[in-house]
């Protein structure tokens, strides 16, 4: 730019901006003195005593949970008319009203769980999983309880719903099974029905096991479980469909005895009839 102006006047600006390869419309910008930018007004603006006007009406008892819209159509029924609609959102927007103005409950912050366990039977993880059936719409579903610590299958039963009473029955038996003395385990599960039931919780408490779950849409906060639906899943014999009930049990027998011990049985059967 300084080129420009140095040899501009002689050669010709646009001359010499074609030779610098600079456009004319860039050297003249910077030779404009910058000024301040100054906000638009419109003429038909509120001033500051009709917004206010806007704001009361807007406050009053009878508008304070409508909308704008219902607030302008029953203005205009009684032959008032302050502004436009479009005013008065922007008037509630300059005061930061345009949300729900009424109190409104909010959802609780919920804190992600602290899990670790330094020796078995401290930390049990369970969780549901639906086997596809013989047909479409058809599943089974199976329970599995794991101790975190080991990755041991404590606990597993297949049925054809989801219950809390089945879930309820199996924690307790394997609880009874492993021994497990009141205060000496949490239990952890995500925010399934059957988890959060009134069944579950109050059989835990009267077992003495403390129950944590996780954050609401949060599957990484239950990892340990979804790892072993995952190997379990991914397993080459692992079939598309199971043809019925029994099928599905006699699959889970084995893979548990091979998951836990590397045999071909399973340690216990969990036969919820």
């Amino acid at each position: 730019m300084e080129k420009i102006a140095e040899v501009g006047p002689r050669l010709g600006v646009r001359a010499t901006c074609e030779a610098l390869g600079v456009a004319p419309a860039s050297y003249y910008r910077l030779l404009r003195p910058e000024s301040p930018a100054r906000p638009r007004c419109s003429p038909r603006a509120l001033s500051l005593g009709e917004r206010q006007a806007v704001l009361a009406v807007l406050h009053e008892p009878r508008f304070v949970d409508r909308a704008p819209g219902e607030v302008y159509a029953t203005l205009l029924d009684e032959g008032h008319y302050l502004c436009s609609e479009r005013t008065m959102y922007r008037v509630l927007g300059a005061n930061r009203e345009v949300r729900e103005r009424r109190d409104q409950l909010r959802h609780p912050s919920y804190a992600a769980p602290e899990l670790m366990a330094t020796a078995p039977r401290e930390l049990w993880s369970w969780d549901i999983t639906k086997l596809r059936g013989p047909a479409k719409w058809v599943y089974y579903y199976l329970y599995v309880i794991l101790d975190v610590f080991s990755r041991y299958v404590v606990g597993w039963l297949v049925a054809q719903r989801e219950s809390a009473a089945l879930a309820q029955r199996l924690i307790a038996e394997t609880c009874e099974r492993q021994g497990i003395a009141p205060g000496e385990l949490t239990l952890h599960a995500d925010r399934g029905p059957s988890m959060r039931s009134k069944t579950v919780a109050l059989m835990l408490a009267d077992l003495g096991v403390t129950k944590t779950h996780s954050r609401p849409y949060t599957s990484t906060d239950n990892p340990f479980s979804e790892a072993q639906f995952r190997t379990m899943k991914y397993r080459p014999e692992f079939p598309d469909r199971f043809g019925c009930l029994q099928h599905a049990r006699s699959f889970c027998g084995p893979f548990f005895g091979w998951y836990n011990t590397d045999t071909a049985t399973a340690d216990w059967d969990a036969d919820p009839a």
